[in-house]
């Protein structure tokens, strides 16, 4: 959704489940869904753990992967609390997943191009972050804190750059239509 400012700070959200149900999962477990990967060039170097997804619009399928059976309890507590505390009842959650950005790995300059994204509301939770992860929307450098809820500005042209350990954000769009 395109925002009128970059990135919208949520606020403080209660992460410690996700974070402790993400840091379970097994190095295959971040392999086993590609889609995101092998379909948007700018998600090379990412790893996911795709709980819920859906690319298509305006009639949206969403399927579970198999990053449901992961993350589904914590991670569906995380977004009803989210979509309770900032935004109206009776949308719907059409993509929810665990994204790492590997230590040194680069999301180049895009902004993303599918229609659902003009409709949807794309949240944020750093589970593990640091100071050396740049997070530029609109030409400005965010920091984005480790158990705080964001909704970023996904029209806008965005880029990370990861300098630190393995970053892991918590993902989710959710859509009233």
């Amino acid at each position: 959704m395109l925002l009128e400012t970059p990135v919208r700070r949520l606020g403080n959200v209660d992460h410690s489940a996700v974070k402790a149900a993400v840091a379970a999962a097994d190095a295959q477990a971040w392999l086993d869904d590609e889609t995101r990967q092998k379909s948007f060039e700018q998600h090379r170097q990412t790893q996911s753990l795709v709980m819920l997804f859906s690319n298509t619009w305006p009639d949206p399928v969403v399927e579970q992967r198999k990053g449901w059976d992961l993350l589904a309890r914590p991670a569906t507590a995380l977004m009803d609390q989210i979509i309770a505390d900032h935004y109206p009842p009776g949308g719907r959650v059409i993509r929810a997943m665990a994204a790492k950005l590997v230590s040194g790995g680069r999301i180049p300059l895009h902004k993303d191009g599918h229609p659902s994204f003009a409709a949807a509301h794309r949240i944020h939770v750093p589970l593990v972050t640091s100071p050396d992860v740049d997070f530029v929307i609109r030409g400005v450098s965010n920091y984005l804190e480790e158990g705080v809820a964001y909704e970023v500005s996904n029209l806008d042209y965005h880029a990370v750059t990861n300098r630190g350990p393995d970053r892991i954000h918590f993902i989710f769009d959710y859509t009233l239509q």
